[in-house]
């Protein structure tokens, strides 16, 4: 099977390739062509996975194709972007009608889910990546960004945390996945749901936000060095489901929720008084700590005192 027709087999024929909305012009031409309302600007994201590092070199195509445009699409919510499409740079070692036939339909399932439209990218062989380039609008001026967080406002995040992350020995195969536990906390791991909603709704309130991918700790740091303030956050406040507290014990899921990675829920900053309404609409927020003046990131025990902590997240340089 040459390269156009892998591409006009898979791709370009799933439901999430036709052009509509903003999307004037999709697959098919040497240039997608989008078009934006008055006022709104363009969000773009890119992310890369590579077989071995974000995913084991075999797992559940379905799935990988769901998780790699869910983790590239929670870019979007992050900066309150409604999202348009993207495009796939896909490059692999056979071209495995089986495998493909699987990774498309959990690409075009979770596109469908995010309102997401396919709109161009390339095929390639080679060791076994993905790279997906997401396109979403904002308002002009509205865009959620990591640099207005202000001493004196709240630290929240979205939900709980450290759910994919207490995956990970099962993802690995270092733990068993026959228990109704460890279901349930794959989910979280193959399937995140980008909190576009979220995003969205806190347009206009929140002072700095992004999306948790490479741990609580490391990317909040992101925000306190964009707002030259001091993140404190509260070991207490940091929510952690039932599940994970079952499955890993309050120690192991207290880490994960700190340092794992792949969480993709929204951390922002948000004025105390902006808290009350969002929370009347359903939103779920928790709060985990505040804003006050200085520089990096702190963890604190009942009593207000700094914890000292390892290794906040994941980082691929770090030696």
């Amino acid at each position: 099977m040459g390269e156009f027709e892998l591409i006009r087999r898979y791709f370009a024929a799933a439901a999430c390739a036709r052009a509509g909305g903003e999307v004037a012009l999709g697959i098919g031409d040497d240039c997608a062509l989008l078009v934006l309302p008055a006022g709104e600007q363009l969000a773009v994201s890119t992310d890369t996975l590579v077989a071995g590092v974000h995913f084991p070199d075999s797992c559940d195509p379905y799935l990988l194709g769901q998780r790699a445009l869910a983790v590239s699409t929670s870019d979007l919510a992050g900066m309150g972007a409604t999202p348009i499409g993207f495009t796939l740079a896909l490059t692999l070692p056979t071209a495995d009608s089986s495998w493909l036939c699987e990774f498309a339909r959990g690409l075009d399932a979770m596109a469908a889910g995010c309102s997401m439209r396919l709109i161009g990218g390339d095929t390639t062989r080679g060791p076994l990546s993905m790279t997906l380039t997401v396109f979403g609008r904002v308002p002009a001026g509205q865009a959620l960004l990591r640099s207005g967080a202000q001493p004196g406002d709240l630290l929240c995040v979205g939900g709980a945390l450290g759910d994919a992350a207490g995956a990970l020995p099962i993802v690995l195969g270092e733990r068993e996945s026959d228990t109704v536990e460890a279901a349930a906390l794959l989910r979280r791991y193959w399937t995140p749901q980008p909190q576009l909603a979220l995003g969205r709704a806190l347009r206009g309130k929140a002072t700095a936000a992004l999306d948790i991918s490479d741990g609580l700790l490391a990317d909040c740091a992101h925000i306190a060095a964009a707002s030259r303030v001091s993140l404190c956050i509260e070991q207490s406040s940091v929510p952690l489901s039932k599940v994970l507290l079952g499955f890993a014990g309050a120690e192991q899921a207290l880490q994960c929720g700190l340092t794992g990675g792949d969480d993709y829920l929204l951390a922002f900053t948000l004025p105390a008084e902006a808290l009350p309404a969002l929370l009347d609409e359903g939103w779920p927020i928790h709060v985990i700590g505040h804003v006050t003046s200085g520089e990096g990131v702190q963890l604190l025990d009942a009593g207000g005192n700094a914890i000292g902590v390892g290794p906040r997240g994941y980082n691929h340089f770090e030696s």
